[in-house]
């Protein structure tokens, strides 16, 4: 979180150079720098008003500082809190996402933290369209240590998702991930594809998908809001994770999509390595945002 820290706290610190006091200018000067850093229009204006009416009792930076602090937790707090795992086997998520978002990574990434902790995983590398994607797919399961059921390229998705979960059901497999394709999300048929497996995998196992988890960019700012919902229209996205958290200035965004969105954030990404996607503790990101 370091240059969205950098920007928030350098700039709210300089917001009482000379040794200025919290009237209108200053909390519109405060205002325009939330929205820089992608907390979201909405989000940021319920914060100037909240803040402007305990405005006597704020007397410097720091104040200010520990003040959002709370602030931003409680509206993060309206979000759903995380869905532990449920015991269905195989447990079968779905994961979406357009390309460029690091689909595919978060996927060898969830799949690695299963196996860490004892499970059976098998990835279905159902993202048939982009090149290159089902090997990408393959490198991060073999270094995960899990199984993955690929078909040739242009194979019909929903296929790769169907022979996917017999073979998860025939070894034993405790959790299927399933890759699917990324074109933008305005284009209809991407839709109806991912809907198509949804269908699939549904008649196969009873109750499944169990999961459907969207992977946003952090650095897309406000896009990632709007791929969101659209995503979430087509197809009920029950999780989130958003990735690259660690190389942008608008980690913002996380406190606009918890106070926006009725879908929890479970995991973000903050690093290349394997290890690094944590999952999401709403504490942690506001004592690291000031």
């Amino acid at each position: 979180m370091s240059k969205t820290r950098q920007i928030l706290t350098t700039d709210i610190d300089d917001l009482f150079n000379g040794e200025r006091k919290l009237d209108d200018d200053l909390l519109e000067e405060l205002e325009e720098l939330l929205i820089t850093s992608d907390i979201g229009v909405a989000t940021a204006m319920d914060l100037i008003e909240t803040i402007s009416k305990r405005s006597s009792s704020i007397q410097d930076a720091s104040q200010l500082k520990d003040f959002l602090k709370k602030e931003i937790l409680k509206t993060m707090d309206k979000a759903p809190s995380t869905v532990e795992t449920p015991v269905e086997k195989p447990h079968v998520v779905m994961v979406v996402g357009v390309n460029g978002v690091g689909k595919t990574t978060t996927i060898g990434k969830l799949a690695a933290r299963q196996v860490s902790d004892g499970n059976k995983v098998l990835i279905a590398a159902a993202d048939t369209f982009r090149a290159a994607a089902v090997e990408q797919l393959s490198i991060w399961a073999d270094r995960a240590g899990a199984d993955i059921v690929k078909h040739k390229d242009n194979a019909d998705p929903a296929a790769v998702a169907y022979d996917s979960l017999e073979a998860a059901q025939a070894r034993d497999v405790d959790i299927v991930y399933i890759d699917t394709a990324g074109r933008l999300h305005t284009k209809v048929n991407l839709m109806e594809e991912i809907k198509k497996i949804k269908r699939t995998v549904s008649k196969k196992i009873a109750g499944a998908p169990h999961e459907i988890i969207l992977v946003l960019d952090a650095t897309t700012g406000q896009n990632a809001l709007s791929q969101a919902n659209l995503f979430n229209e087509a197809l009920g996205i029950t999780g989130l994770a958003l990735t690259k958290l660690d190389g942008t200035a608008k980690g913002g965004i996380v406190v606009g999509i918890c106070s926006t969105l009725k879908i929890p954030l479970q995991y973000i990404g903050i690093g290349e390595s394997i290890d690094d996607l944590q999952k999401f503790d709403a504490e942690a990101f506001v004592d690291a945002l000031f």
